[in-house]
């Protein structure tokens, strides 16, 4: 890995992992329908403001159908896990089980023919898995149907991030980062917004709470995506989700120490093997240029 990606990848991990204090807040504000329709017109909003005012040509390619795909499981069904799951278990727990997105995406590179499985692939994915078993099944806090669809919905999010993001390594090659990441947030925020209807915003929102979207939005989605994308391209999708690896510890000791959260003993122990499974992923991975 050259030395600018690495700056750019441990540059993402930050600001993801700080990125789950901001998250709370504006689903509380928003709800969880607002705060990813709204974040997602925020971060399309701020990059399309940004090329307009640099006079920044922007070549789609004809793309939009693609993006549009990208857009619903990159943007919608990620953040709709993420804004759904974290407030229900928690920021550290979150960050955790968004540390799995490796393990799926090496599954859908296999079902895709885009990789292909080795050993100490197949041996990540299962203590990869197990370790899923033992965070969720052995949990600090009572086992309650709200937790499990916590978890369940998180999943969820984690699963749609390496379909998105493996498809976007694949199927978009020739499309700028900015491009990319403009079309999938408002391609993402346009399939989000009918869900207001169903999700209303609950409170009339502060300042407060529209200065942390905007933090969430434009720095958090536009700035971050951004780098996210082009890492992608770089070293490919794999190689590049495995920052969540070190997002996970950046959210932990946000979470643990900065909010109060806990995690048991056994908790910590697959935490430690979902990380493990996640990186014999990683090590049986493609490189790419």
């Amino acid at each position: 890995m050259k030395l600018s990606h690495g700056v750019a990848y441990l540059s993402l991990a930050l600001i993801w992992g700080l990125s789950f204090l901001a998250l709370i807040h504006v689903v509380a504000a928003f709800g969880w329908a607002g705060a990813v329709t709204l974040r997602s017109f925020v971060a399309a909003g701020t990059l399309g403001v940004f090329a307009a005012v640099t006079r920044r040509t922007l070549e789609f390619r004809g793309a939009w159908g693609q993006l549009a795909i990208v857009g619903a499981t990159t943007v919608v069904l990620q953040l709709v896990g993420l804004s759904i799951g974290t407030p229900l278990i928690g920021t550290a727990m979150a960050s955790i089980l968004i540390a799995t997105i490796p393990l799926f995406s090496m599954i859908i590179g296999q079902v895709w023919g885009l990789e292909k499985m080795t050993p100490r692939g197949l041996a990540g994915l299962l203590l990869g898995f197990a370790g899923i078993v033992i965070l969720v099944g052995f949990p600090a806090v009572p086992v309650t149907p709200d937790f499990l669809f916590g978890c369940a919905m998180t999943l969820m999010g984690a699963l749609a991030s390496a379909v998105g993001s493996n498809y976007a390594s694949h199927k978009l090659k020739g499309v700028g980062s900015f491009e990319l990441t403009i079309g999938t947030f408002l391609t993402g925020g346009l399939f989000s917004l009918p869900l207001l209807v169903i999700v209303p915003v609950p409170t009339w929102p502060t300042m407060s709470d529209y200065l942390y979207l905007l933090l969430l939005g434009a720095g958090v989605s536009a700035i971050a995506y951004i780098i996210y994308f082009r890492l992608v391209r770089a070293i490919g999708a794999t190689r590049a989700i495995s920052v969540e690896f070190v997002v996970t510890v950046v959210a932990s000791v946000i979470g643990i120490y900065g909010l109060g959260e806990s995690l048991s003993v056994i908790q910590l122990a697959g935490a430690v093997v979902i990380l493990s499974g996640c990186g014999l992923v990683l090590m049986s991975a493609p490189s790419t240029a």
